[in-house]
């Protein structure tokens, strides 16, 4: 699978390929910045480094118009269309799967499309033209769409200021010819059936202003629907074959109060759709209000004499304050929102089948920590080292802008390979120590504080950078694979789906006391018993000090066996740990011992020949992720909650 992301401003979308035979690009995406007049594109892949992958465009006296860039494919090439407030444009790049034939290519080897790109004419008149003065087109547009047709044809869709839209059309790059431009009006509906919609300037009325403010275009065979949400609340289509609306929704009919949104313009709402081979066409609106928003899910279906209408499907409200994206499949609604701390917030939900409305959280991967605690026995720049180029902790980015901000502007070719970058580090922060040395006699430990502190500022502003870099800014969803990607400001984030134990070890308490046991099991008591296990779990872990938490990490670092280091955090938690009542005096004696050799069905196997002890169970569930042995996940929860279950029993009978 491969395709495209990219950003703009601090909107963001992307395209994803269908399929992909060549094993060179099985896994290309691409990534797409702009600010103001420049266009940032960069291409990258899963699976191998590419070559000249970047390349930053800048249009002079022009701004990108939000949803101003598309991406399509055909058999020799990739197509970008770019749409500014002056401008089309279209850009050919020659196909990956044409570049690499041969399966005997080398990594050092595999080139961008963009390699070549300084060789594009970008004022050949054939793929880029000025849009031309047309009343009622705006300049300073909020929104656009771009797509290609099945003849070649690139077209851009602008709204028009009497609440139509304007469609400008380039023919196909092999056949000379001048932008064009065709006006799809609302009254093209009346003229066909005597009834319909008039621009808000020929009405005459004082409403609310038709013109759209969200553009979204779905592509059939040989035409292309337009979805338009206007400011008067309504969802138009337009075919632009035909240039006829054949539908108009007015979408606050499916909002249970809708007095007050009647009177202001619905410029918070957002339109998003999704294509199903076998269900058809999904369309998504978000309706925004001041307290509570509303996602509305419709599904597209045709009626007689080519006219359309939407069978609505679901209704899902949220008090979340600031939605910032979401997109829909055709079965969830995946949201991102700025919650009152303005942290990023994203959950899911099935919309068909979720009648208590309960979304599911989303777990965020954690940034670094703030402050990195040594022992006397550690030296500074091992341990910073080690934890600025722990694979997953800092990306490269980061730790570039860190050393330029570093070294001051010092001119360094940053285009480096980790074990480069991980030099350069070192040679930057030493030599910034050095030359802050005025004495030339230090005592050991005087060295190591300067030492720890050089290290610390640099780690600090490593920080910083990571953490701006890190801010999400939208979400993009493969709509073949469904795979749902977090586009963040310095890079992509994947999201995967989580096993069961660790959806509800993570879960935030109010959401795990509320958490549906039919879930988790049809069996009530097995269900009633994970969540025993997932309350004794996080016990553990608040029970696990920095130091235990230090011990496992390094042993891991080291590939060394975790389950050693989990015997010696388990004996440091039994030392300090002191028994209040006579029951667990028993169970940490007794109990515990003569339980596990029953788990082996050995009762009367001495204690030392049992297959498993507890430590080994402890850091099967801690630690899954992090050793092979981690596959015997299910059978260690089973019996860990069994055990679990017999110690609670028996103190429930002391009690009684």
């Amino acid at each position: 699978m491969a395709g495209k992301v990219w950003e703009q401003g601090d909107q963001l979308g992307g395209w994803f390929r269908k399929k992909s035979i060549n094993f060179v690009n099985k896994c290309l995406f691409f990534n797409r910045k702009t600010s103001g007049d420049t266009l940032e594109l960069v291409e990258e892949s899963l699976d191998i480094n590419l070559l000249n992958n970047t390349v930053r465009l800048k249009f002079q006296n022009c701004i990108v118009l939000p949803g101003g860039v598309h991406v399509s494919e055909i058999q020799n090439h990739v197509i970008i269309l770019i749409l500014t407030n002056q401008t089309v444009h279209r850009l050919l790049l020659p196909h990956p799967s044409r570049m690499y034939r041969s399966e005997l290519v080398i990594e050092s080897q595999m080139q961008s499309v963009f390699t070549d790109i300084g060789k594009v004419d970008f004022r050949d008149p054939c793929n880029s033209q000025l849009i031309p003065a047309v009343p009622g087109l705006s300049s300073n547009s909020t929104t656009s769409a771009a797509w290609l047709s099945n003849d070649g044809e690139a077209l851009f869709a602008l709204p028009s200021a009497s609440g139509g839209i304007f469609v400008l059309k380039l023919p196909p790059y092999d056949i000379p010819g001048t932008v064009s431009v065709v006006e799809l009006k609302q009254s093209s509906v009346m003229q066909r059936l005597l009834i319909g919609w008039m621009p808000t300037a020929i009405r005459g009325d004082q409403g609310l202003s038709d013109r759209p403010f969200a553009l979204a275009v779905h592509c059939v065979e040989h035409d292309a629907f337009i979805f338009a949400l206007c400011q008067d609340h309504k969802l138009r289509m337009w075919s632009y074959k035909d240039q006829m609306c054949l539908m108009a929704a007015d979408m606050l009919e499916y909002v249970p109060t809708f007095k007050d949104l009647r009177l202001t313009a619905g410029t918070g709402h957002k339109l998003r759709l999704a294509y199903s081979p076998s269900m058809g066409l999904y369309i998504g609106v978000y309706m925004h209000a001041p307290k509570q928003g509303q996602f509305c899910i419709f599904q597209l279906v045709s009626t007689e004499n080519n006219r359309y209408s939407l069978d609505h499907i679901s209704s899902l409200f949220t008090s979340q304050e600031t939605l910032i994206d979401f997109a829909i499949t055709s079965t969830d609604i995946w949201a991102m929102w700025h919650d009152a701390e303005n942290q990023t917030v994203v959950k899911y939900i099935n919309y068909e089948h979720n009648a208590a409305g309960q979304w599911n959280s989303v777990f965020m991967h954690s940034l670094p920590e703030e402050e990195i605690i040594l022992r006397d026995d550690q030296d500074p720049r091992e341990m910073y080292l080690q934890n600025l180029f722990t694979p997953g902790r800092f990306i490269k980015a980061a730790l570039c802008k860190a050393l330029q901000i570093f070294c001051r502007g010092t001119e360094r070719n940053l285009d480096l390979s980790w074990s480069d970058l991980k030099k350069e580090v070192t040679l930057a922060v030493e030599s910034e120590l050095q030359g802050s040395v005025t004495e030339y006699e230090f005592s050991q430990e005087e060295f190591r504080n300067l030492q720890q502190e050089f290290w610390c500022k640099f780690y600090a502003c490593c920080l910083q950078y990571q953490e701006a870099l890190s801010h999400p800014l939208a979400l993009h969803l493969n709509p073949h694979t469904n795979m749902v990607c977090l586009l963040k400001k310095g890079y992509l984030s994947f999201l995967v789906p989580s096993s069961l134990v660790d959806h509800l070890y993570l879960l935030p308490d109010e959401n795990l006391l509320a958490e549906d046991e039919a879930a988790i099991s049809d069996d009530v008591d097995v269900a009633r018993d994970v969540m025993c296990l997932i309350k004794c779990l996080r016990l553990i872990g608040e029970s696990i000090t920095v130091d235990m938490s230090a011990v496992m990490e390094m042993s891991c670092y080291n590939l060394q066996s975790p389950e050693k280091a989990a015997e010696q955090i388990l004996e440091d938690l039994i030392t300090i740990d002191v028994p209040q009542t006579i029951v667990e005096l028993f169970f940490q004696e007794v109990a515990r011992k003569h339980i596990i050799s029953h788990l082996f069905s050995q009762p009367k196997a001495p204690l030392s020949q049992t297959g498993l002890n507890w430590p080994e169970m402890i850091t099967a569930e801690a630690y899954p992720p992090s050793h092979p042995g981690a596959q015997k996940f299910t059978f260690l929860i089973c019996s860990l909650t069994s055990c679990l279950c017999k110690f609670a029993n028996m103190q429930e009978s002391l009690r009684t």
